[in-house]
């Protein structure tokens, strides 16, 4: 099998290209991440599985972008850029905000007829479970502390003033981009979906958890890891298995 012709730019970061792997991983990141954020899985899963990281405009190199502060844009223009590397299956993994976002990817996928082998929703609530929050309306201090607190970002660049200053207006942005988003309803996936929490993230209930049930007619089932909301920076050799047993199981399936 050879390697797509698509090419990795702004929007598509591909740290280890896997030309002969069978199938792709696109990896969305949580509010104020970046693609490389997910360097070590593109490095352990290269070459079995084709890595493929999503960069959102407003940090790192495209920090002189502008920011794009809907759920909705974000997915039209991630389409955009990941139809061309379709022509292998597909398995979505997004965190957080990155879930939302993976998900609204999905259901654009499937409405032109590309259905993922499965999409990994880490670290987030149902679509169709809401909260009103707001830590994107609040001042800087304020949101620094939710970093902290949820222990997201490098410590190091939190004591970093400089740093800060450069990188807040993308991690309020993808806040207010995470708080108002909303489901609008619509047709339910065809692909598997798993959901995978840490048992002690507060910013997940069981109930919010098991409610991704309700947006696949494939199967569904949760994976629960010991920790908070960021549980998979000690459990990622875990859910890269996961991961990879899941894309074996429905390539095995698909093949007979």
């Amino acid at each position: 099998m050879t390697g797509s012709s698509a090419e990795a730019g702004a929007w598509i970061r591909r740290f280890h290209p896997a030309p002969a792997a069978p199938t792709r991983l696109v990896c969305f990141p949580h509010a104020g991440g970046s693609a490389t954020f997910y360097f070590p899985v593109s490095r352990a899963m290269s070459p079995g599985v084709d890595v493929l990281s999503v960069q959102y405009p407003g940090r790192q190199d495209r920090r002189g972008e502008r920011c794009i502060d809907t759920i909705g844009e974000l997915a039209d223009a991630v389409v955009e850029e990941l139809t061309p590397w379709a022509d292998r299956p597909l398995t979505l993994f997004g965190h957080s905000m990155g879930a939302s976002l993976a998900f609204e990817v999905a259901l654009r996928l499937e409405s032109r007829g590309i259905v993922p082998l499965g999409l990994f929703a880490s670290g987030r609530r149902a679509p169709s479970r809401f909260r009103d929050e707001a830590v994107h309306r609040a001042d800087d201090d304020q949101l620094i502390d939710e970093l902290r607190k949820l222990s997201g970002t490098d410590s190091q660049v939190l004591g970093d003033p400089e740093i800060l200053r450069m990188i807040l207006p993308a991690i309020r942005n993808d806040y207010r981009a995470a708080e108002t988003y909303r489901f609008r309803g619509g047709p339910r996936l065809a692909c598997p979906v798993v959901a995978l929490v840490g048992t002690e993230d507060a910013q997940v209930t069981e109930d919010e958890a098991t409610a991704w049930a309700e947006h696949t007619t494939g199967p569904f089932r949760v994976r629960r890891f010991d920790g908070g909301h960021f549980y998979l920076n000690a459990h990622a050799v875990e859910v890269m298995s996961e991961i990879s047993g899941h894309i074996n199981g429905v390539s095995v399936a698909g093949s007979r």
